[in-house]
């Protein structure tokens, strides 16, 4: 079935392109969704006289979004999450959860327009992009941190750690006295034979 989009679909196509896509999508996604058109003689032509309308409406959407862009390179979104001794989360920071931040912060962006690879699971500061446009991408700075729970039972394992390490290193290192009585050869027999008196 071929269809003439009315809007960016992503590893589809653009605005106003004609393409050839499965009848089912078409059918029960595309066309009920006011997506996509059925590619119509009277359609065609319809698109050949809104496609001036189309470039100036991408081109408006691309200087919101450069616009948008700039004000996302000085945000940063702080985390906190509850963790294990070693810094692990319990749970993970997923782009909902950045996309809710943004959002208190007055930045309205669509949770699925943040490329988080996969969710985010330890203590750290992470970069990530946010595409608001498809030749637009900013980078938002996201800090996860532990509550103050956490806190402090990263602290405590860390100092005991610490001190495990100072008590090892403080002993002395001596060698192990030979056991009395002891065979002076050690060597085994190979497993499947054996010694032979």
């Amino acid at each position: 079935m071929e269809v003439i989009l009315l809007e960016n679909i992503d590893r589809l196509g653009s605005r106003g392109q004609l393409v050839k896509v499965a009848d089912g999508y078409g059918r029960n996604y595309l066309l009920p969704k006011k997506l996509a058109l059925a590619a119509t003689p009277q359609n065609k032509k319809w698109v050949e006289q809104q496609r001036v309308r189309f470039l100036k409406l991408e081109a408006k959407e691309k200087s919101d979004a450069a616009e948008l862009a700039t004000l996302l390179a000085g945000a940063s979104v702080t985390l906190i999450r509850k963790t294990g001794d070693k810094g692990n989360l319990f749970g993970s920071v997923t782009s909902g959860d950045i996309a809710e931040k943004l959002l208190a912060q007055s930045y309205h962006i669509d949770k699925r327009k943040i490329s988080l690879g996969s969710p985010i699971k330890v203590l750290g500061e992470y970069s990530i992009p946010v595409k608001l446009h498809r030749e637009v991408t900013a980078t938002v700075k996201v800090i996860v941190e532990p509550d103050e729970e956490s806190k402090a039972k990263i602290q405590a394992a860390a100092e005991a750690h610490a001190k495990a390490d100072a008590e090892a290193a403080a002993a002395p290192k001596e060698a192990p006295p030979a056991a009395e009585g002891a065979p002076e050869s050690s060597e085994a027999a190979p497993a499947g034979e054996e010694k032979s008196s």
